[in-house]
């Protein structure tokens, strides 16, 4: 699910960048940070919106480097455990296949398919009585676990319930 969080980020900046573009440098430097990251406390940071404040610099001793606390607000994606999502199949093999519901990887195991999905070497695929799993098709998964490490994610699904698995 998507949301909008309010942020903070530091940033330690070299004294060749003080003056009159510094303001520019931060902002500059605060979407290259954390644009793209992942925190498993936050989520996936998608986008920076607004920068709310940036403190006063500080300076550090020893090093001249100043120190700027910025606040902002970001879109952030952060998946919970039930929700329905749709995904791209990125790998099918036999004991499941890995999709990817846009910066999260969501394994799905055979074990997690209805009982008529077997596995066919020759695509490599699944096939269902009526539904075909194969690399680059779409498919709607529940997500049923989540793993929060420091800097990443990881996702269990299934597409053993209703109205889930391909979609056409």
């Amino acid at each position: 699910m998507f949301f909008l969080r309010n942020l903070s980020h530091t940033i330690n900046l070299h004294p060749s960048y003080y003056g009159p573009h510094m303001k520019e440098f931060l902002m500059r430097n605060l979407h290259g940070d954390v644009e793209g990251t992942c925190s498993g406390r936050v989520g996936f940071i998608i986008c920076v919106l607004t920068v709310t404040n940036i403190s006063p610099g500080k300076v550090l001793p020893g090093s001249g480097l100043a120190e700027f606390v910025v606040h902002y607000q970001a879109i952030v994606f952060k998946p919970y455990k039930g929700e329905v999502v749709d995904a791209i199949v990125t790998s099918v093999n036999q004991i499941g296949f890995f999709a990817d519901v846009g910066p999260l990887q969501v394994f799905v195991a055979q074990k997690l398919m209805p009982s008529d999905f077997k596995f066919d070497s020759n695509g490599p695929c699944y096939r269902g009585d009526d539904q075909m799993i194969e690399k680059n098709g779409q498919v709607r998964l529940k997500i049923v676990g989540l793993k929060h490490q420091a800097t990443q994610i990881n996702a269990v699904g299934t597409i053993k319930e209703d109205y889930l698995g391909q979609i056409q």
